[in-house]
């Protein structure tokens, strides 16, 4: 990767454009797995920015060198292709009533808002409220791997998703 890098620069190409594809495979190769690949991407292309070649070959090289180090996971990218999918497909879905904003009183009337649930104002900080529109309901667009960090994500959201469904059964219960 190193050696690579050191072709471009020395082949003429402008550091910000490497800088940028480095940010970009910062989350479309890595994303979770290693949380910090992004902020040495953006650290290395302020660098460039600020003092340009020769000097931010250093910069570059340390950004290279981590990336190339870092765990793997593309399941951000992935996650984000599905869902575009979804949203070029179903572009006129409404949005759920509870998820709408409601600052006028016409929308407070149109019960815009209406059944929101506000995860501060709960012991766990979630909820189990339903933000997809019916259509897309209980359709998953992130599968964390359990490359690097992400497993900790991975057991996070396990740990989320098994709530929801225990709050949702009982809210079931409830109706009944």
């Amino acid at each position: 990767a190193v050696y690579w890098m050191a072709r471009m620069l020395e082949g003429g190409e402008d550091p910000l454009y490497i800088a940028r594809r480095v940010t970009r495979f910062a989350s479309e190769d890595i994303g979770l797995a290693d949380p910090r690949a992004l902020e040495i991407a953006v650290a290395a292309y302020q660098a460039c920015h600020f003092i340009g070649m020769p000097e931010c070959s250093v910069h570059l090289t340390q950004a290279v060198v981590y990336m190339s180090m870092a765990p793997k996971s593309n399941a951000l990218y992935v996650a984000y292709e599905s869902a575009k999918k979804d949203a070029a497909s179903q572009i006129a879905e409404p949005v759920p009533l509870q998820i709408r904003n409601a600052p006028t009183t016409l929308m407070k009337q149109l019960d815009y808002g209406k059944g929101y649930q506000y995860a501060h104002d709960t012991k766990e900080k979630l909820t189990a409220m339903e933000c997809l529109p019916d259509s897309l309901r209980g359709k998953e667009y992130y599968r964390p791997t359990d490359e690097g960090l992400e497993g900790r994500y991975k057991q996070r959201l396990n740990e989320i998703k098994a709530w929801k469904a225990k709050e949702r059964q009982a809210a079931k219960k409830k109706e009944q």
